[in-house]
């Protein structure tokens, strides 16, 4: 499979689409740091500098993306301002690269890792369960036999809403009542699907906020008990953010990779906000690569995330 066979005309207009809002705001601001100037000079610089800054890409990666586009222009005596679109898209394209960011052509996992586990991290409201819904219908699409663990049970409708997931995305589930042990809940889904023989084991875990060490330390708490069963478990600590909220996704990410060794990011509701240059400060400044966005409320709406695509599409390429 080619590197962008997976990504069909469909999904390529949904990601046009889910970023449209993010795109149209980046593009105008761009357009406007660069408007009847003919040379890359300190002027341009700094109305770039605050372009990036306002499309919420971070002033740390806003910073660093300047001074690699400054010592490009001082090394290229020709640099105009019509090379600047294609010197911003290359230099956000190797920050990704730079941050483990590969780019995937489908949903699946490593070989050798069988059943693949998940550990689902985030606060609540920032579409962690329904995340786990449409990352169990792509995989089950895929060929995968999914189980889920509802091992959110500090809330009764969080496990309800689990549950109405797995039923949409057809996988089987393991929970129990509001209250339970959530690490007796994850080593019980673990069990499960280890007989069954499935794929992929996604376990939900509490919305949690920073400053409730209790649930901080729960993660801990479900990340042991599950070795138990199998040593490196879990294979992948997903985070998921909401993009919308822009920099407070970046505050989020800060304390969640504190308290637990996140592996990959889902970045959520690109589709409904300005603010997807997160998605490059996120991953630049945790050094954590974005693994999936979701550009849509649909069950399909949820992508591989391809570094490329992703920036292609900032700047209108087709």
């Amino acid at each position: 499979m080619g590197l962008f066979d997976f990504f069909t005309k469909d999904k390529k207009e949904d990601l046009d689409k889910g970023l449209e809002k993010t795109k149209e705001g980046f593009l105008s601001k761009i357009s406007k740091a660069i408007a009847g100037k003919s040379t890359v000079d300190e002027e341009v610089l700094d109305n770039l500098e605050n372009a990036l800054i306002a499309s919420d890409v971070g002033l740390q990666t806003t910073i660093k993306i300047i001074k690699r586009i400054e010592a490009r222009a001082a090394a290229d005596k020709y640099v105009t301002t019509g090379d600047l679109n294609q010197l911003i898209k290359q230099e956000m394209e190797a920050i990704l690269a730079e941050n483990k960011n590969e780019d995937l052509t489908n949903f699946d996992t490593p070989a050798g890792k069988q059943p693949y586990v998940i550990m689902v991290v985030g606060v609540n409201g920032a579409g962690k369960t329904t995340t786990i819904g449409k990352l169990s219908h792509q995989f089950k699409k895929n060929g995968k036999k999914v189980l889920l663990g509802a091992a959110d049970t500090f809330r009764a409708a969080a496990i309800d809403q689990l549950d109405v997931w797995a039923t949409r995305a057809g996988v089987e589930i393991v929970k129990t009542q509001m209250n339970a042990d959530p690490a007796a809940v994850a080593y019980q889904t673990l069990e499960r699907g280890i007989a069954m023989g499935a794929d992929v084991v996604i376990i939900d875990t509490a919305g949690r906020l920073h400053n409730r060490v209790d649930l901080m330390n729960e993660l801990t708490k479900i990340r042991r008990v599950m070795q138990k069963l199998i040593p490196d478990a879990p294979h992948e600590v997903l985070l998921v953010l909401d993009g919308s909220t822009g920099q407070n996704a970046m505050e989020q990410a800060k304390h969640f990779t504190a308290a637990t060794q996140v592996t990959a990011l889902a970045i959520t509701k690109l589709d409904g906000t300005a603010k997807g240059g997160v998605v490059l400060g996120i991953s630049d400044q945790f050094n954590i690569p974005v693994k999936y966005i979701g550009v849509g409320e649909q069950i399909d709406k949820l992508q591989v995330f391809n570094k490329k695509l992703f920036v292609d599409t900032l700047f209108n390429l087709k």
